[in-house]
């Protein structure tokens, strides 16, 4: 069942999340060498330092300390509004559903505020979606599912879910309190 699925993937990385917050690192170790005495980590290198003190010299050390210019490919156009195409209400077997279709520029958004910009665009479309819990799965919507699953066409908001914490709506999938609908 597809709803399964994005619960699987939704918990996984609510679970990716909390290690990567807790100090986890992604090393081959699973723990992250420090320098003595220092707040950064101790770096590695499996080349053996120079016996002498004097920098080494010749074509080989201006080209191994000198990267070599790349072409870059021109920035990504920022994510602009409108992030939300449409917001209507339709019936499903558990009570009302709000479809939320996120637009293109949605699932290249990276600003600290688009986000409350795309929920001020569904209250316009959707005045009556203010109630206790809405913004919460659209938050979980917008965090998680643009980014797990970028080709499902709405994200579906109930009034009818309950009001839950973070960690719970993650770990339901950002649906609380029944299927996904």
């Amino acid at each position: 069942m597809p709803h399964h699925h994005a619960r699987r993937s939704l918990a996984a990385a609510f679970v990716l999340v909390t290690l990567t917050t807790a100090g986890c690192s992604t090393g081959a170790s699973g723990e992250e060498e420090m320098a003595a005495g220092s707040d950064t980590p101790a770096t590695s290198n499996s080349s053996p330092s120079p016996s002498t003190g004097s920098p080494p010299t010749g074509p080989t050390a201006l080209s191994s300390s000198t990267p070599s210019p790349r072409p870059s490919s021109p920035a990504p156009a920022p994510a602009t509004p409108p992030f939300v195409a449409s917001a209507t209400w339709g019936d499903s077997d558990y009570g009302v559903t709000l479809r939320v279709a996120p637009t293109p520029s949605a699932l290249r958004a990276t600003g600290p505020a688009d986000a409350a910009t795309a929920w001020a665009e569904v209250l316009r479309l959707a005045p009556d979606a203010d109630t206790p819990g809405m913004r919460e799965q659209f938050d979980c919507h917008w965090t998680w599912a643009r980014l797990l699953e970028p080709d499902k066409p709405t994200w579906n908001l109930e009034p009818w879910r309950p009001d839950v914490t973070a960690d719970v709506m993650l770990l339901e999938g950002c649906n609380p309190g029944g299927p996904e609908v």
